[in-house]
């Protein structure tokens, strides 16, 4: 415990937040290439194939991303758009893919929620 003179000498510091998305470096999103697409398993009680890719950003940090929708185009040195938000039940996975931006298509069968996957409206054929 600090005594009344050491307070008064020097204040007390609250401690830095740390950021819960340290490769973005403050940016909204950053660009990168795709090292590795592959599935992983989620954590229990979940089952299930999760699609993440590796992807090296423009800073050169490597980090692990979330591809989000059913279905998808991407391949090793795929151009991605990345942005932050974890995924619970993959440990390491704190970034997500933006579908419908660079190489990275939206999900085509989407008909609700259409602009978080990238899709276009669907044209009304009479």
């Amino acid at each position: 415990m600090a005594t009344l003179n050491q307070v008064i000498r020097k204040c007390r510091k609250s401690k830095p937040k740390m950021s819960k998305t340290p490769a973005l470096e403050g940016c909204y999103q950053r660009k990168g290439v795709c090292n590795k697409v592959y599935t992983t398993k989620p954590k229990k009680p979940n089952s299930a194939q999760r699609k993440v890719a590796r992807v090296k950003l423009t800073n050169g940090k490597v980090v692990a991303a979330y591809i989000p929708g059913e279905g998808h185009n991407l391949q090793e040195h795929s151009v991605v758009l990345v942005r932050g938000g974890r995924v619970p039940d993959l440990p390491g996975v704190r970034y997500h893919l933006v579908r419908g931006a660079l190489d990275l298509q939206g999900v085509a069968t989407r008909t609700t929620s259409r602009s978080k996957y990238g899709t276009k409206k669907p044209s009304k054929s009479n």
